[in-house]
């Protein structure tokens, strides 16, 4: 298998565990730069993303243009193309659905870290608008919004994530989902315990190791490869 249907492959994995999760619904989308050119892979509008395969993911580049394959691309397309443009150290970019982290986003709430793996989302930022980024100067407005962070949250809308890679990118979609989560519910009992600064620092080091995200991802592929072994019944 060539590098390039690798990479479609892992985008279709990252997208379909992240729906199992609940981080990605009917609309999430998740890409990946070509190296080196002005382009990207990425699932495409009308991707079911319950039940994606390599042939939903196509080749466009930072205009739209369908480069390979035969669909549409996410209306959506400009919140990538316009942090690869501003972020040449980005090479992955997923925007997600997420049930939890969106609450707070809509009632005006802040996600803080309050368990040891938030420590690696960085300062989350907040983009005001409430609206699907489906033109250049919207996405332009976003990437100005994530500026040199990992994470920012769209008010009622869900969050955008842009890391080194796509195993960078889905952990970080995870644990934001995760801790929000987590959040909210201590919240129903007591004031939940936020980690400091100089805790963030010391256990984000720690925690950013490619081989703790890789357990992250393993994880989750190994529920993914057990569902799919199991036998559907009529």
């Amino acid at each position: 298998m060539d590098r390039h249907m690798q990479q479609k492959h892992m985008l279709v994995d990252a997208i379909l565990m992240l729906e199992r999760a609940g981080v990605i619904d009917f609309n999430g989308h998740f890409s990946w730069r070509v190296t080196g050119q002005d382009r990207m892979l990425i699932n495409s509008g009308a991707s079911v993303r319950s039940a994606l395969d390599v042939n939903d993911i196509v080749t466009i580049d930072f205009d739209g243009n369908l480069i390979d394959g035969d669909a549409v691309p996410p209306m959506e397309f400009h919140i990538h193309s316009e942090v690869y443009r501003k972020r040449p150290d980005v090479n992955s970019v997923v925007h997600t659905h997420p049930t939890w982290s969106t609450l707070f986003s809509m009632t005006g709430n802040v996600v803080q870290p309050v368990i040891m793996q938030a420590s690696v989302l960085g300062k989350i930022q907040q983009f005001p608008k409430t609206a699907s980024i489906n033109q250049r100067p919207l996405g332009q407005e976003l990437a100005e919004c994530l500026g040199a962070h990992r994470v920012a949250m769209l008010k009622s809308h869900g969050a955008v994530i842009a890391a080194e890679g796509v195993l960078e990118a889905f952990v970080l979609a995870f644990y934001l989902e995760e801790n929000a989560h987590r959040q909210y519910l201590a919240q129903q009992i007591g004031e939940p315990m936020v980690l400091s600064p100089e805790q963030v620092e010391t256990i984000g080091r720690n925690l950013w190791k490619p081989n703790l995200l890789q357990k992250v991802w393993d994880y989750h592929a190994g529920k993914l490869r057990a569902e799919q072994t199991v036998p559907m019944h009529q």
